[in-house]
């Protein structure tokens, strides 16, 4: 019979010694080697290879968990068990989530602690009797999350699923218009999902970032807006949303280039930008064929601001949250100046959003904003031939 080595890392010397005795006793193990802590431990263990280690959680050098961590990565044929005074679950949880395969709690029967030497070194798991009860309640009732867990994202991917399904998806139109006149400059092309349950559009958007799918149901929603450019008239453009994600996919880079000299994309100033020199160079055949881009929602945080002056880009898109009662209050008027005069001497389009009432269109015209889009000017829906304010 082979015998099973084994090596014993413990800080108190009395157990340490009391181990090696058991060890050197018993027919078929042989003492491997004695470490007062972690680094001795790691160091003999290296040398020695020893098939099972009995390791202290608490003695010094990082303790049993780094002793567990450094022989699960480097030296897979040896067993770590840990040995403790302490019976509480976190600490098991903690070797076990190091590495360790077997827990023993210190004081337990001399034969058990033979039994688990021989199955660890067979590669079972074992647990001290102290602890066996508490710990599988524990994993009971993580593995009952963890279960929950999987199906509510199981759920979820089904639901966005449904949503790129055919008819998942649809497409509305919101004018963009001059408001000096009221003639259709454009439009704005805004989801809508007829997939259950109903909910606005950003949730639906929101949940497929976290399952992993925005950016083919951004590719979906951009498929369904681009087909409608049949619809507009060749002088008028279309916007479009997109996450800088998807900007730097291929599927929607090809996309976009059904006819990029008619397509502004929107970027939202809500969403973040990791690295502006990537996003602009993913762009720059787009932008040369006449693609435009805009920042959408300016003027509603900092961020837009810096999106503004990154991207360079040839529309800015005043927040419904400047335009809201703008007419009223000098405060909006003055932060909608600015942003104007910036937009003015950088050479940009601004486009005021949320405009409710011709109060407003007269406020936003007084100020210098040429063009704008709202409720006032019609509900999102099919492509019109002209808009129509309330």
């Amino acid at each position: 019979m082979t015998s099973v080595s084994v090596l014993i890392a413990e800080d108190e010397a009395t157990v340490r010694r009391a181990l090696s005795e058991l060890v050197g006793a018993e027919e078929g193990l042989e003492l491997a080697g004695l470490a007062r802590d972690a680094d001795e431990a790691i160091e003999l263990i290296e040398r020695r290879r020893p098939d099972v280690a009995l390791v202290d959680f608490k003695m010094p050098a990082g303790g049993g968990p780094r002793v567990a961590r450094e022989v699960s990565r480097s030296f897979p044929g040896t067993h770590v068990v840990a040995l403790s005074a302490y019976e509480d679950r976190n600490s098991v949880f903690q070797m076990l989530r190091a590495g360790a395969v077997g827990y023993l709690v210190k004081g337990a029967p001399l034969v058990e602690i033979v039994e688990t030497i021989r199955r660890a070194a067979r590669g079972q798991a074992v647990l001290s009797a102290e602890v066996t009860s508490d710990v599988v309640h524990a994993l009971a009732g993580q593995l009952e999350v963890e279960e929950g867990s999987r199906e509510r994202r199981q759920a979820q991917v089904e639901r966005i699923r449904a949503a790129l399904a055919p008819n998942g998806l649809r497409v509305v139109f919101q004018p963009i218009v001059r408001l000096e006149r009221g003639e259709l400059i454009g439009y704005e092309a805004l989801t809508r999902f007829d997939a259950l349950p109903v909910r606005p559009p950003e949730v639906w958007f929101d949940e497929a970032s976290a399952v992993g799918l925005q950016v083919e149901l951004e590719l979906a929603a951009v498929r369904a807006a681009l087909g409608g450019l049949a619809d507009i008239p060749d002088d008028l453009f279309l916007a479009v949303n997109l996450s800088p994600e998807a900007l730097l996919s291929p599927s929607v880079l090809r996309a976009l280039q059904v006819d990029p000299g008619r397509t502004v994309v929107e970027i939202t100033e809500h969403v973040q930008i990791d690295d502006y020199d990537v996003l602009n160079q993913s762009l720059l055949e787009l932008r040369a064929a006449g693609l435009r881009l805009a920042i959408d929602d300016a003027g509603a945080g900092y961020s837009s601001f810096r999106h503004v002056i990154e991207t360079s880009p040839d529309m800015i898109k005043m927040d419904g949250s400047l335009t809201q009662r703008i007419e009223a209050e000098r405060g909006r008027r003055a932060l909608a100046s600015a942003l104007i005069s910036f937009a003015r001497e950088m050479n940009q389009i601004v486009i005021a959003e949320g405009i409710e009432s011709g109060d407003a269109v007269s406020a936003l015209t007084a100020l210098g904003v040429l063009y704008g889009q709202g409720h006032y000017f019609g509900e999102p829906g099919p492509v019109r031939s002209s808009p129509s304010p309330a």
